[in-house]
This record gives C-alpha cells, structure tokens and sequence, in this order.
C-alpha cells in the first residue's frame, strides 16, 4: 500500500486549466482516469487526509504509485479524451458498463449495390443504416417477415445470391413474392435501392404514408373488380398494421429520444436504455457495473452518456436525451453529443406528461434488472462458498458461518417500534424461519434499547428450547459435603457476570436460564409439541447481523453476554459506508468492494430492512382502521356495521343511551351494555383544526370499523 503523499505534485506543478488526469500504479498500469475543469483543485482533493476520503477513492489512492495529466483547451475535448483513455487503458477503478450478452440490430446494408435485410451484432459498419437494438432476434426476424410483403427486399447471404445468379434460379422467397429477385433481373438494382429506402423510412417512423397508399390501391383494384389484388393488397396493409403492433406508440409527438434509468445501491448500479424513434419504443438494452469508484447517479449517467454515444455519429445520437439526473458539466455533455450528431441535443430531465410516465416504467425496468442480476449472482453455489469464507476470515470466525441472523428496528417516529429477524441458511433465504417482534419494554424511539430487547428476548427463547428438549443437564444445586462446584449454567448469575445483580434470595445454586411464561410476548410464541423435536428458535446462529453500527453491535452483544452466550458471532451493517462493525473494535472492519462476503451481508441486512418496514407499515395501518368498538367481547363485524349505519358515526353512538343502542336490529340489553361501557371508557379523539382557517373539523368516524 502506497502513502499517497509520496508522489504528491506539488501545487505549482498542476495547471488550473481543463485536463485529463491518470492514476498509474507501481508497475504503470493506469489504475484511474478522470477529467477536471480545473486540474489543480481536482487533483489537489485526491491527496488531502485519507480519513476525509470515501472508502473506494481511498482504496484507489493508495493503490496508485503516481499521477499525471494532459492539458486541453475545452471540456468538450476533456471528455473525449476521458471516453478515449478508458476505452484504451481498461483502468480497474472506472465505472464500466457491463454486459452478458451483445444485443442484435436489424441492419440494412446501403453500401452494397444490393441492399440486404439481415440481423447484425457487434461493431457497425460505415454505410449500413441500423435499427434497435432489439432483446431478442427472434422480434427482429418476425418483424422483418411480415415486412417482406411489402417491402421485398433481399435477405439471402453473398453466396446464396451469387449462386442464383449463376444458375438464374431465385431461393424460395423468390418464388412466394417475399423478394424481389434482383438476382436474377426481376428489378434494377435502382428499383431494389428504392424498395430498401422505403424499407428504411417505414421503420424510421413514417408509417402512415405507405398504409394509405396501399389501401387507396385497395379500394381501387376492389371498384376495377380486381379482387384477387384487392384481397392481396389488404393483407400487405393488414402485415404492416401488425409490424407497427410490435412497437406501439408510446409519445404522440413522434419524438426521436433515448430514455436512460438507473437502479443502484451501495455496491452495483443497472441502467436500462429505451431507444424511441418516431414515437415508438425501437429498442431497448440494458447494463450492469460494479461502483469501483466513488460515484452518485449524475456521474453514473455521465458514465453512461460516454460509453452509449462514444462510437455515434449522426442519427446514431437521437435529439434528445431523457435522463433520471444531469450530470455535473451538463453544458460540455450536451455539446459533446452536439457534435457527435452533428445539430443540436437536448439533455434534459422529464417533469411531466407521456416522457415522464415512459421514464418511470424505464426505471422500473432498472430495479427488476438490478434484483434479477443479484438473484443470479446469490444463486450461485460456488460464489455463496466464497462469501462464506470471506466472512469467516474478516470476523476472524474459526468456520464459515452456515447460519446468519439479521435484526432490524422499525418505526414511524417513535411509534409503532417493531423489529424484525431474517434467516440466511448457506447463503440463501430461508422465509420459514422469518420472525417478527413488536417492542413492548418501553415506550418511545430508541434503536440501541430496541434491538438490546429483541436479541435478549430471542436468545432467551433458545435457552428454552435448548433445556425444554434436554440439550443440557438441569442445573443443580451443591448438595452438602459436595467438594467440587455445581455445573456452570448459561445463563446462570454471576457476580462478574455483565448486567448481574447479584445471588437470588433463597438460592444456593445456580440460577437456571431465563425461560418465556405464557405471558411472554404472544408475536414468537409459537405452539409448543413434546414431540422432541427442536421448534425454529432452538437453531443458533454461527452469527448474529443487526443494522447498525457500533450502538446497535454493542447493545446486542450486552444481550448476550446477560444470558450467558458466548459462542455466537455479532457484527453490524452500517448503511451510509458498507463498514463492518465488531464489539469492542474502535475502527471498523472495511470489506473490498469486490467482496462476495460485503455483498452477502448488504443482501442480508436489505431484506431484513425489507421485512421489519412491510410490518410497521402493516401494523400502522391496522392501528389507523382501528375503532373502539373493537374491544367489545362478542360484537363482530356485522353488527358492529348495524351499529354505524344506524347512528352514523362513532360520536352519535356515544351519546346514545343502552335503551337507543337496544333499537339497532339483533342487539340485546347485555351487548348494548358492553357497548356502552367501551365507549365510555374510551375518550375521545381531540378534534381537527383546518389549519389554513383555523375552523374546529366534526369528527366523522362513521367508516371506522
């Protein structure tokens, strides 16, 4: 690891001009390539105290052995020259997009004398006009054939060609009317040029136009009674309609555009790109990287701006760009792209309207590629073993943790405090063994409390369990005369123990562990067998997650050294860094970014955060539906409805006497008492103030239920 003030440029030596800077390591491979306004101000940044830095640039930073610069006249020419070093260096700390696959464009080649409709994939080729890209090739070839109807023309390979030309015999299409046959002199090639235009213009767009030439022949041929060419007419009509199906219009104004989205999260971003021309989604594509360097999502766009139009020229870069955010030199971008296209480009963000609505399914798009991407990267055996043991070897456990719990705290500014326990078995979720605990020790926001009561409330369960299935000896009291000491018992009190209070009056032994009464908290009580068999709870975990950082670790390992548990692993997630938190650790544990065993954990913590909120929000919406007649014994559903339709609200139920309540149909003297009771009890809501008029709001809880 290199101390990065030992090739520091002194700050007379960088220019405060526009510039490209590079990052080279010992062995002088480019590591990092960026560009700068101002070079001065930007390298300058790279070198102040590590401890300011973010973990990546850190990393990147002391990775590096020395840096160097060019000097250009404009930002435009900065970022040229960026897209061009990246492309040429590959440099390990640079945001790259990614993909598995390379995605086919329907290609018609205009630079042959015959123009040919074929699918094309990898690099494109001067004169050859490209549309898409498209998912898949089998759309390209379904469009293409419903095409040839009307547009017929050639497919077939050079040889296949060349080959009907020698014998004058065309292939198949020939024959049924799917191409024109310029191999054999059925049309010019000025002829087969014009049908290849007009291939290119229908799928550029301009639709309408051949539609309506076709049927005004249509109807033509029908009024000469030609109705074979009538008929044959209808279905070309009928082939283009469909063609046209396959990309329905989604912006009115025939907008040329690109819609790009980003999903991402601490470690990965994906992007997903819809290609719009004449108002219709033409094609789409999608990539995956890895956030090697500190970077948010304008940096993100910008990176993918670069590598989306770095090869473009022309119609290749449409008018206008939609993106999720601007990136930071948004003016030096839009002349890059500017020039590229050769007339202006519009950059811009979608506030409303049909492109704003395209942009959220874009997006939507986004996240359902990024969670697909870390579905199969989860379900990979050989990569859940490697972060296995990355953990194992970061927490300096002696095995790999087979089984990972996770908590989570939840709540809505301080109210309805719940918590949530999510079970990773060999790297995988385990949903069955999904736990939910609402905080009942205290009333209020605290995290560290909170998740100090949870974890003490679990592993207290798992005692249990563990003596209710005789997994230990019931501890025994020192019998008199005995020369030796009772069995240790976890959980058992210590005098040194952490949180111990003391001997317990009246007993001479060990205090036996902690175990649930029937009026322990009902939400993981589960219904017990005397089977033998061990219910979920008396499965340890060979680690216990919380999320959080260094409160949140403490408070849990507190909770298990009172119950006497010390063969358990405990390690927090904090959120903003991805840093890795250990009891009684000052620094923290920093995971590389490649790391299998970080993008374990982060998956981990993210579903019990999942998990632990759909309860809150459940549990809030309950409490907000709730009513007072609730608490009455015996009063279900329909006759509480009876009871609200009949006085109208809650507030009118109130003030009605037992002899009032008695009218409502199938409500005796007993209920209406019970009724009455409750709502005596319960005082009312304070009423609503309008605070734009200050006006006192009625109460109307007659929907309460």
């Amino acid at each position: 690891m290199a101390d990065p003030s030992s090739y520091r440029p002194s700050p007379g030596q960088i220019p405060d001009s526009p510039g490209v800077y590079k990052f080279r390591d010992e062995h002088r491979r480019v590591i990092y390539v960026g560009k700068a306004k101002n070079l001065r101000q930007r390298v300058a940044n790279y070198f102040q105290d590590l401890a300011n830095l973010h973990p990546r640039t850190r990393t990147m930073v002391t990775t590096a052995a020395s840096v160097e610069w060019t000097v250009v006249s404009t930002e435009v020419e900065a970022l040229q020259l960026e897209y061009t070093w990246i492309k040429e260096f590959d440099p390990r700390f640079n945001v790259k997009y990614r993909d598995d696959k390379s995605y086919p464009y329907l290609a018609v080649t205009l630079n042959e004398e015959f123009p040919r409709v074929q699918v094309m994939r990898g690099a494109k080729k001067k004169g050859v006009r490209y549309f898409g890209p498209y998912g898949h090739a089998w759309a390209i070839r379904e469009t293409v054939d419903l095409m040839l109807r009307v547009f017929p023309v050639r497919t077939c390979s050079a040889g296949v060609f060349k080959n009907a030309a020698r014998t004058g015999r065309p292939c198949l299409l020939g024959y049924i009317d799917k191409c024109s046959a310029p191999c054999v002199g059925r049309v010019t090639p000025e002829e087969h040029r014009e049908l290849a235009e007009d291939f290119c213009d229908f799928m550029t767009g301009r639709t309408g136009t051949y539609i309506r030439r076709l049927e005004k022949d249509m109807t033509q041929a029908a009024e000469e009674m030609e109705y074979e060419r009538a008929a044959r007419l209808r279905d070309d009509a009928g082939a283009l309609k469909r063609a046209m199906e396959k990309s329905a219009v989604v912006l009115a104004d025939a907008t040329d555009a690109d819609l790009i989205a980003v999903a991402e999260d601490e470690l990965e971003a994906a992007l997903q790109i819809f290609h719009v021309r004449g108002g219709r989604v033409r094609g789409q594509r999608g990539w995956v990287t890895d956030k090697v360097e500190a970077v948010d999502t304008s940096g993100l766009v910008e990176h993918a701006l670069q590598q989306l139009y770095g090869e473009e020229r022309g119609d290749a870069v449409p008018k206008e760009v939609l993106v999720p955010a601007l990136p930071e030199d948004t003016e030096a971008v839009s002349q890059w792209l500017a020039e590229r296209r050769g007339s202006q480009v519009s950059l811009r963000i979608p506030q409303r309207g049909d492109k704003k609505d395209l942009m959220a399914t874009v997006q939507r798009n986004a996240q359902q590629a990024l969670g697909l991407h870390k579905t199969k990267r989860a379900s990979d055996l050989t990569t859940r073993s490697r972060a296995l043991e990355e953990i194992a070897e970061a927490l300096g456990l002696d095995t790999a943790p087979l089984r990972i719990e996770c908590y989570d705290i939840s709540h809505l500014q301080g109210d309805d405090v719940v918590a949530s326990m999510v079970v990773f078995e060999d790297g995988l979720a385990r949903k069955s063994e999904y736990r939910r605990f609402q905080i009942k020790g205290f009333e209020g926001q605290d995290d560290v409390r909170s998740m100090h009561e949870v974890i003490g409330r679990r592993f207290k369960r798992y005692l249990q369990e563990k003596e209710r299935t005789g997994e230990w000896e019931e501890p025994q009291v020192t019998a008199p005369g005995a020369t030796g000491p009772a069995p240790a018992t976890p959980g058992a009190t210590d005098p040194a123990a952490p949180g111990a209070t003391g001997p317990t009056p009246g007993v001479t032994g060990p205090v036996p562990a902690p175990v649930l009464t029937a009026a322990s908290p009902a939400d993981e009580i589960e219904p017990r067998e005397d089977d033998g068999r061990p219910k979920r709870f008396a499965y340890p975990p060979q680690l216990v997650v919380v999320d959080g950082g260094q409160p949140q670790v403490a408070a849990a390992k507190r909770a298990l050294d009172e119950l006497g548990i010390d063969d358990i692993a405990v390690c927090g997630l904090a959120k903003r860094l991805e840093e890795v938190w250990l009891p009684d650790d000052d620094d923290p544990v920093v995971l590389p970014r490649s790391s299998e065993g970080l993008y374990l954990l982060q998956r981990v913590r993210d579903e019990a955060h999942r998990f632990a909120i759909t309860y809150q929000r459940a549990k809030r919406a309950k409490r907000i539906r709730s009513s007072p007649l609730d608490d009455v014994a015996g009063l279900g559903e329909t006759r509480k409805q009876a009871l609200i339709k009949h006085f109208g609200s809650v507030k009118k139920l109130r003030q009605a006497t037992i002899e009032e309540i008695c009218e409502v149909p199938g409500i005796g003297r007993r209920t209406a008492e019970s009724v009455a009771a409750a709502l005596a009890s319960t005082a009312p809501a304070a009423p609503a103030v309008n605070t734009a008029t200050g006006e006192i709001m009625e109460e109307d809880d007659g929907g309460a239920s």
